[in-house]
């Protein structure tokens, strides 16, 4: 492998390297949706949430600005004391208030399983690319850029995911929650997508073998690379 090459390679790395830092912040943290509830009067207690894979944590506060003429939370601060619950996604026959009255089991499950398929991806590439910095495995920077790719597909496939559940929660008759706005968690999610993806095929294009210069040449004639 060349200098300029191996350049290119570690700057590429270092960009995924942002973008597998930006992944597990997402995955870990729990401020993917903010859900705020409709007040029946003023003068009253709102309840604001916020939830991520694994988590969903409450906070009540009180509401006396009576220019809130559309009966919602207005602008939620998320600082202060909070009741968080874990959701209890693999336990079979168990359910927690929080799916409940807020999202479909299944949605939840699905959005998990999928960003913990996108960690994985992300894991078996940076083993592949380390090992391809050794002499003669760089052979290994094709597979190390798909598994990138993937990963990058698996956790915008997960944000989908969690974007349709806020959705139906919002519009479920059955829930509490009117409005919402997506948080830095979600960001992270996204950021890391674009990076992995980018970055992913840019690896793969830069791991192939040189293209013939003239248009009559063919790999075989190809000079090699030194």
């Amino acid at each position: 492998m060349d200098e300029g090459k191996a350049l290119k390679i570690r700057l590429t790395f270092s960009v995924i390297l942002v973008g597998i830092s930006l992944m597990f912040a997402a995955v870990v943290t729990d401020h993917w949706a903010v859900l705020s509830h409709r007040l029946e009067h003023y003068n009253s207690t709102c309840e604001a949430a916020h939830f991520g894979l694994w988590r969903l944590c409450t906070k009540q506060f009180y509401i006396q600005d009576k220019a809130t003429k559309e009966r919602s939370c207005g602008v939620i601060t998320l600082t202060g004391d909070r009741n968080c619950s874990y959701f209890k996604h693999f336990s079979p026959g168990q359910s927690t208030e929080i799916f409940e009255r807020t999202t479909q089991k299944e949605y939840s499950i699905s959005a998990a399983a999928i960003a913990i398929f996108s960690v994985g991806f992300a894991i078996i590439g940076t083993i592949c690319i380390l090992l391809s910095f050794r002499k003669k495995m760089d052979y290994l920077l094709k597979p190390a850029s798909m598994f990138y790719t993937f990963a990058g597909l698996c956790m915008i496939i997960s944000v989908e995911v969690m974007r349709q559940s806020v959705k139906r929660m919002i519009d479920s008759k059955e829930t509490i929650w009117i409005e919402y706005y997506y948080s830095w968690s979600f960001a992270c999610a996204c950021t890391s997508f674009v990076l992995l993806f980018i970055c992913g095929i840019a690896l793969l294009l830069i791991s192939l073998p040189r293209f013939p210069q003239n248009p009559w040449e063919s790999c075989m004639d190809a000079e090699p690379e030194h």
